[in-house]
């Protein structure tokens, strides 16, 4: 009887012991139930035609016991787990991501991998004049301020912080959680920055402090995310060519006179959007020019007057790649007209009367070359 006992609890007990751990939570439940009725069933069966009566609670309180130290054991582990995912990815990305994620951590790591993505940076423009005229008190006051607006913003389009450089913002789009919608979501948090400034300048100017502008630059494509640094100091962070050209379409922005500036990866994702081609260029670092474009709109939300105005625009760009400087004089002086402050106009008109006096020839491909960043 004793020797059956212990056979019976070492059996059962072994196999519980190994099978429950790498079960779920329901089939851990349905494996201990199913476990308890074969114990009892067994021992009716031995009971019946064998005329044996086998000890029952101690095998049932030996399955309940097993049950209650894994599910203890478990509940703990994954909570301490969940805390270190939280507090892993919690400073990079939205609150509810960090949820979505710790649902199924296994799926998300912080090793580097190339994945289709998009970019963003912004900074504020000519802010070195602005903390000049501020005080140290009131420059932390702003910054801050600054800072958290636009950051939410980002998050609120499910976008993933990297950095803080100074006044700028670096993030990225479709990583650590995939989103294939990842261009799209990174024009709309770039449209909505521009929409929280004029609310942060009406702040500003209320405390007597200079408005701000701010300029910012987005791209698409495959890069490198993950974990990278040194040994003092690591960030989950993208890196990559389309990185690079992201933050030089973000300081083109000053020499444009416009908002945002895309690159042709984020313009050829995002099918519901009115781009402007602004020019065709060679940022420093790449040999090989590149479209940008304006960050204009959503369609159907951009006014008849905007679209005329671009309508003529891209008559003018096309007269000016073809040498047609008369034509392209004309469509800029019109161009002035609707909007005589745009800094556009005036560098193209600027760059007409240079070529009109020195044309380029017949090789010249329309391309303009920045030696900065």
């Amino acid at each position: 009887m004793l020797g059956a006992e212990v056979v019976l609890l070492l059996i059962g007990g072994v196999a519980l012991a190994f099978l429950m751990p790498i079960l779920s939570p329901l089939r851990s439940v349905m494996v201990a139930g199913a476990g308890m009725v074969l114990i009892i069933g067994l021992n009716l069966v031995i009971w019946t035609e064998g005329n044996m009566v086998l000890p029952l609670a101690s095998s049932l309180v030996m399955t309940v016991a097993l049950f209650t130290i894994n599910m203890a054991y478990g509940y703990f582990v994954e909570s301490r787990s969940k805390r270190q995912f939280t507090e892993l990815f919690g400073q990079y990305v939205p609150p509810e991501l960090v949820d979505k994620m710790a649902e199924d951590p296994e799926k998300y790591s912080m090793e580097g991998k190339s994945e289709d993505l998009t970019v963003l940076f912004s900074d504020i423009v000519g802010f070195t004049s602005i903390s000049e005229a501020l005080s140290a008190k009131d420059l932390a006051s702003f910054i801050n301020e600054y800072l958290t607006s636009m950051s939410l913003v980002i998050r609120e389009n499910r976008g993933t912080l990297d950095k803080y450089i100074g006044d700028a913002i670096m993030a990225f789009w479709g990583a650590p959680v995939s989103d294939p919608e990842h261009a799209r979501q990174g024009v709309i948090a770039a449209l909505e920055m521009q929409v929280k400034l004029k609310e942060i300048n009406e702040l500003v100017l209320s405390k007597g402090w200079p408005p701000i502008r701010i300029g910012i630059g987005l791209n698409s494509g495959m890069m490198r995310v993950g974990d990278m640094g040194s040994k003092v100091r690591r960030a989950y962070t993208v890196m990559g060519d389309p990185v690079n050209l992201g933050s030089r379409l973000e300081g083109l922005t000053r020499e444009y006179g416009v908002g945002v500036i895309a690159g042709i990866g984020t313009k050829e994702r995002v099918k519901d959007v009115v781009f402007r081609e602004l020019d065709k260029v060679k940022v420093k670092g790449k040999d090989e020019p590149v479209a940008i474009f304006e960050v204009v709109g959503f369609e159907g939300k951009v006014d008849k007057a905007t679209l005329d105005e671009l309508k003529l625009w891209n008559q003018c760009l096309k007269h000016y790649r073809a040498q047609e400087w008369d034509q392209a004089e004309v469509a800029l002086l019109n161009l002035m007209r609707m909007s005589p402050e745009h800094k556009l106009y005036k560098e193209f008109s600027h760059r007409v009367t240079l070529m009109r006096a020195n044309p380029p020839g017949d090789g010249w491909d329309g391309v303009t070359a920045f030696k900065t960043k």
